[in-house]
């Protein structure tokens, strides 16, 4: 009995916040940055901030040109480790959707006060992130 009780716990921790799909948290809508890191070609791993939002339970960021290099140049691509909302995870496909980039520059905008200016920025990558 008491082994099925923290079986049981222990399915409940592992599952606590997490939506069916993609087991993307769904206080992850709250957070106001994702940090990405990407690694070079004999460089150590590089961890930058950017925004996020959430849109249908996916979890999507705008990149500048800047960042877009880094992950296009990243030897894990198309994986990063991505941290967020004090948790790590080493093993997240970052998929590029130009097609919601729109989308997602508008849910920015509605999002962060200062997207007013940084929406005049370049940002040739959208992707959305699904960890695995």
């Amino acid at each position: 009995m008491v082994r099925g009780i923290v079986a049981a716990m222990m399915v409940a921790a592992a599952t606590a916040g997490a939506d069916v799909a993609g087991g993307m948290p769904s206080a992850w809508t709250s957070e106001s940055t994702v940090e990405l890191c990407t690694t070079d070609s004999g460089e150590p791993m590089h961890c930058f901030p950017v925004w996020l939002v959430v849109l249908d339970g996916q979890l999507y960021v705008r990149l500048g040109t800047r960042a877009a290099g880094r992950v296009e140049r990243s030897t894990t691509k198309p994986f990063l480790e991505v941290g967020i909302a004090g948790e790590r995870f080493p093993h997240v496909r970052g998929i590029p959707v130009p097609e919601e980039a729109g989308r997602v520059a508008d849910a920015m905008a509605a999002k962060y006060w200062s997207d007013v200016l940084v929406r005049h920025v370049t940002h040739p990558l959208t992707l959305r992130l699904v960890p695995e």
